[in-house]
């Protein structure tokens, strides 16, 4: 019985996270810790059932003509710049080893900060793309520092990146939930590789195929519903109560 609730958990989360073009790591990390799942085994799972929305995410965000790939090239905003400098960082990140305690404090402030930025970050903006002369410095930099936190606590890094083009006014929230949806697909890889290379990969497929299925069709929903109908001020809210929650009990439970 607890494990179909935390199935129909997981489902829920990925169809909210996708309408927003995350994959929703952050959120499995902390239903799992709350089931007392082992570290390591959460890390793996989360990243896993990341690839499985964004995979199909990514996608139908791109048949509704909200992914552009022109935008991901120098002329864009150095996102290319940005990918590049993010998928070392992540192996890097997901490679490390860390204790449990340093592990969910790492993460529970992560969420914090993550859902902050989303909380002030402006309601509506233009597509007008932000003029800086040092945009592949910037980019690279942003890209490095995203990919090499989200290896370490075990998520796609779309949550901290969706944010912050949206404060930087890179483009309408929709095509930013898209280019989200691709950051998190090559760094859920990269941090599973990570992962993989220093044989850290903890995985029961008999506990992760039934999360990987609800994530699946939750995610398929989610996307769907983003790309037609949403307004994504409303799921940017959703979505940043979800994280600040998650964030606050994770730190509440590991700090005192």
């Amino acid at each position: 019985m607890e494990y179909n609730l935390l199935v129909f958990i997981f489902f829920i989360i990925a169809a909210i996270y996708a309408s927003a073009g995350f994959g929703g790591g952050s959120s499995y990390l902390a239903v799992m810790a709350l089931w007392g799942i082992q570290m390591t085994t959460m890390k793996s799972t989360a990243l896993l059932c990341n690839l499985v929305v964004v995979v199909g995410g990514t996608y139908i965000f791109w048949k509704n003509g909200y992914l552009n790939f022109n935008k991901i090239t120098p002329r864009g905003f150095g996102i290319i710049p940005l990918s590049i400098a993010s998928v070392p960082m992540a192996f890097w990140g997901g490679s490390l080893k860390l204790n449990d305690k340093t592990f969910f404090i790492l993460l529970g402030i992560s969420l914090v900060i993550a859902a902050l930025l989303m909380f002030f970050q402006k309601k509506n903006h233009t597509t007008t793309v932000v003029n800086t002369e040092n945009k592949t410095v910037i980019s690279t930099g942003m890209g490095a520092g995203i990919g090499f936190l989200s290896g370490m606590v075990g998520i796609g890094g779309g949550i901290f990146l969706s944010p912050i083009l949206n404060m930087m006014r890179w483009d309408t929230p929709k095509n930013i939930a898209a280019t989200a949806s691709f950051f998190i697909l090559i760094n859920s890889v990269a941090g599973l590789a990570g992962q993989l290379f220093q044989h850290q990969l903890s995985l029961n497929w008999a506990f992760a195929l039934p999360l990987m299925l609800a994530v699946l069709l939750g995610g398929q929903l989610g996307s769907r519903v983003s790309a037609l109908k949403f307004n994504q001020a409303h799921v940017r809210w959703a979505t940043a109560v979800l994280i600040f929650y998650a964030g606050l009990n994770i730190l509440w439970t590991h700090i005192r």
